[in-house]
């Protein structure tokens, strides 16, 4: 079953994601330098660790710890934001403009949702 985070992205097709659970380090080195360059940000391969948001206490990419779509999904008890009554908030806005996927795939979720009701 696909692990979907709070924001829309699936996670058994994140890089960092991938290279964590298969623990391979090389991949880890990898998507650093690719998210660096993409981010323009100092991505080392350490901080490509992650077991998926919705995990709790274990591995997560590095900004998963400040995200505030990740809190306010953990606090609003949330699957993801698709079922959240206030979708699609500004907070998804930055996230739906790198990765315009999420804005669809949560578009569905929620769609399949409010049928099921």
């Amino acid at each position: 079953m696909e692990q979907i985070s709070f924001c829309g992205m699936v996670c058994d097709e994140c890089p960092a994601f991938l290279a964590t659970q298969k623990n391979d380090d090389d991949e880890r080195k990898k998507v650093a330098e690719i998210w660096s360059k993409q981010y323009n940000a100092d991505i080392k391969a350490e901080d490509v660790n992650c077991d998926g948001c919705l995990s709790e206490g274990k591995r997560l990419f590095f900004h998963c710890n400040v995200c505030e779509v990740r809190k306010c999904g953990q606090e609003r008890n949330l699957k993801n934001c698709a079922y959240c009554n206030e979708y699609a908030c500004k907070k998804l806005s930055p996230i739906f403009e790198v990765a315009p996927n999420t804005k669809k795939i949560l578009d569905q979720i929620r769609k399949n949702f409010q049928l099921s009701k």
